[in-house]
């Protein structure tokens, strides 16, 4: 079925790469008007292959996040995909290795929500929220990602309580808790814990995929297709839940 977000004008950060690059083309692919935003503007470029807009944003800048709602119209789906993953337990961590992790992971989902969603209920309509989150957060515990848990269990929570605080103005705002997903942050991370393996990047990776109960990876795809229901009309009943596409990974 194809035109399921006709009409509608969406927002999706970190769209150079991974999920936010699947999901900007899955959008435009079903009809929406996207602009793809990242910090990395070189990134973005093979976007406009796809008759989609781009945009340089830093989603830690306050002022660029507040500008760019003010120069926009009202959206119909804001997809905060930005985020980063901390690597190590309590003790590895110092309090700008936190600090970082949530102005990355919460606190620019926070000022993106906040700048953005006035037009949208000013405008009467509805709109849809989309957040990444992660199984690794309050659904879930995993070694070594102390500080990104902890940053996604607040995305949830975020998430929960824009939903009920907004539910009467048609606002929707839910949660995406991917499993391993198959991306060039995952390649990065596994060449980071590869050089400190005896069997190296091969033995690192195997042990993402074995993680997995059905034996592989997650692709972006299959994401950014979750994405798309949740941005579309088909999930209006939806709003406040967590929505785990993981493998088997919680099981």
């Amino acid at each position: 079925m194809a035109g399921r977000l006709a009409g509608k004008r969406a927002l999706v950060t970190a769209a150079g790469q991974g999920i936010g690059r699947a999901t900007s083309l899955a959008f435009a692919a079903e009809g929406a008007s996207v602009l793809a935003t990242d910090i990395a503007e070189e990134k973005l470029a093979p976007l406009a292959d796809a008759l989609i807009a781009t945009r340089r944003l830093d989603v830690t800048d306050d002022d660029a996040v507040k500008a760019l709602a003010h120069e926009l119209g009202p959206l119909d789906i804001l997809f905060n995909c930005a985020g980063f993953v901390h690597h190590g337990t309590i003790l590895d961590a110092d309090p700008i290795d936190w600090d970082a992790s949530f102005a990355i992971n919460v606190r620019s989902m926070f000022m993106m929500i906040r700048a953005f969603l006035p037009k949208m209920i000013e405008r009467g309509v509805g709109a849809s929220i989309i957040n990444m989150a992660s199984t690794v957060s309050s659904v879930k515990a995993a070694p070594n990602r102390c500080v990104y848990g902890s940053t996604k269990a607040a995305v949830i929570g975020l998430t929960k309580s824009v939903a009920i605080d907004f539910i009467a103005h048609g606002i929707r705002c839910n949660a995406i808790c991917p499993g391993t997903i198959a991306t060039p942050s995952l390649d990065e991370r596994i060449a980071a814990q590869g050089a400190r393996l005896a069997g190296g990047e091969a033995a690192a990776r195997r042990g993402f995929i074995e993680r997995q109960p059905l034996g592989r990876l997650g692709t972006t795809e299959e994401v950014a297709a979750l994405a798309v229901y949740l941005a579309g009309d088909e999930s209006a009943f939806t709003t406040g839940a967590i929505h785990v596409i993981d493998g088997g990974f919680t099981l």
